[in-house]
């Protein structure tokens, strides 16, 4: 399986803005581009600098690099994900957008159940959830509203999910989301709205880059 393995706190300086991908560490002192707000390599803070009027196409670019590194998607998966939602009815931005939501690593995510997607993948990949009471270790398997999401029996002895209701608590959970942390399951209600997904992505722009 194909996915970036290299250093996160990049992807946000390249950017030029925090995303939020190592989750709480981003708000503590820590964070990388706190330290670093430029972006990566030798000539990071000269191009800069020199940055002027940016073209249409270079936003375009961005915003969709934005939403790739965003989700954690590569970008043949990204253009298969614009393919299916060109294909439904309604708006292609935010057809687009609720796809990558519905992705099950995202889902976890959105339930509190990761401390960022990155994690929600892992977990997923090292089989600790059930779909519709089917193990699935498949990140970009995509829900459906009704779909239930529970973490196995057996995981729930492990170290890591021991204090996962205590800290999921102190996480807010999507809206379109249930969830129950008594018996670590949740079930999707329906698709998000658009205020309900992050709003430093810009749809248009990325439908107006693959409709050059």
């Amino acid at each position: 399986m194909a996915r970036y393995t290299g250093s996160v706190c990049k992807l946000c300086r390249r950017e030029g803005e925090e995303l939020f991908l190592k989750g709480e560490r981003c708000y503590t002192p820590k964070c990388a581009f706190d330290k670093r707000p430029y972006a990566p390599g030798q000539h990071g803070r000269t191009s800069q600098a020199r940055q002027g009027r940016t073209s249409d196409y270079s936003r375009q670019l961005r915003a969709k690099q934005k939403a790739r590194r965003t989700y954690g998607v590569l970008e043949k998966q990204f253009r298969r994900y614009f393919s299916v939602a060109v294909k439904k009815r309604g708006l292609t931005g935010l057809n687009l957008l609720q796809t990558l939501e519905m992705r099950l690593d995202n889902v976890i995510y959105r339930m509190g159940l990761a401390e960022n997607r990155r994690q929600a993948r892992q977990m997923v990949t090292h089989g600790h959830f059930i779909v519709n009471d089917h193990k699935s270790d498949i990140a970009s398997m995509l829900l459906e509203p009704g779909d239930v999401i529970s973490v196995r029996k057996q995981s729930r002895e492990n170290g890591l999910f021991k204090d996962l209701a205590d800290k999921a608590e102190k996480k807010n959970c999507a809206l379109w989301i249930e969830r129950d942390l008594k018996t670590f399951t949740g079930r999707v209600l329906r698709y998000p709205e658009r205020g309900e997904i992050d709003g430093n992505l810009d749809e248009q722009l990325i439908v107006e880059y693959y409709s050059r």
